[in-house]
């Protein structure tokens, strides 16, 4: 398999992260999340049920005592590989100030730009 397909250029970089989330369709289905990869724009989960790209969810993610709620839209999806385990992108929706200031709080510090 060509291993460029999964280049991925990004404007803001995915850190390792793990964390537990709870997914919520529109419908109001709920789903058991976990968190892999954490960016200031979205992250990446893994889940035991496929959502399809496209759709809008209501995420709910806790870093231990720590808990941030966000709206977000899959992107990506990933099979399973006969796992059991779907993976997705999602990109984080209409992302007010506090909840921002969340996700990056959980994010390793910038590197300080050298001239």
């Amino acid at each position: 398999m060509d291993e460029d397909i999964f280049a991925v250029k990004r404007t803001n970089p995915r850190f390792p992260f793990s964390a537990d989330a709870e997914a919520t369709l529109p419908d109001g289905t709920f789903i058991a999340s976990q968190v892999f990869e954490l960016s200031s724009r979205g992250c990446y989960i893994d889940t035991a049920r496929y959502i399809p790209t496209g759709t809008r969810l209501s995420l709910r993610i806790s870093n231990g005592t720590s808990v941030c709620e966000l709206t977000a839209k899959v992107i990506y999806t990933q099979p399973g590989y006969g796992m059991g385990v779907f993976g997705m992108g999602v990109v984080f929706e209409d992302v007010p100030d506090d909840k921002r200031l969340a996700i990056e709080s959980w994010l390793p510090p910038s590197k300080p730009q050298t001239s």
